[in-house]
């Protein structure tokens, strides 16, 4: 599956959002903010839980500086409303349970997990300019420490 690089146009979406309401892009973008969309494998596993929670402690930074944060998982909208309630998540986190938004993003396909090659969805963070324009992309991310280098890469440390 192709990824999304700097420059390319970023797929508009609507998607299903734990609180039960309907999140798209182009509505997100619309307020002249930037948006931070990262994708995720599962709710509530360690490596997950450690990026939400990530984002959460940097989201005043975040959205001071004009980003917006939305988390897409291929989980139901359920599981994402327990997960958003018992790690306080203050942005929206989407369910893509078709997948057809993380292929769409680069963000489905083969990685190596424990030594062997499985398909899932590829940890990723993709930042959107108010414009719909990719302003980076990164794939492989490290659940721990991504949102640091993140900041860092946009220039907010």
């Amino acid at each position: 599956m192709p990824r999304l690089a700097a420059g390319d146009t970023a797929p508009d979406f609507t998607l299903p959002t734990a609180s039960g309401e309907q999140i798209r892009l182009s509505d997100v973008l619309a307020g002249g903010r930037a948006a931070v969309v990262y994708f995720y494998p599962a709710a509530a596993t360690p490596g997950c839980t450690t990026e939400a929670c990530d984002f959460r402690d940097n989201i005043a930074s975040l959205q001071g500086a004009g980003y917006a944060v939305i988390g897409v998982s291929p989980d139901s909208p359920e599981k994402l409303r327990r997960f958003a309630e018992d790690e306080h998540l203050p942005f929206p986190l989407a369910s893509d349970p078709d997948k057809g938004v993380l292929e769409a993003w680069g963000a489905w396909g083969e990685k190596s997990m424990y030594g062997k090659t499985v398909t899932g969805v590829i940890r990723s963070t993709v930042v959107v300019a108010p414009d719909g324009t990719v302003a980076l992309a990164k794939y492989n991310v490290r659940a721990k420490g991504h949102v640091a280098a993140l900041r860092k890469e946009l220039g907010l440390d």
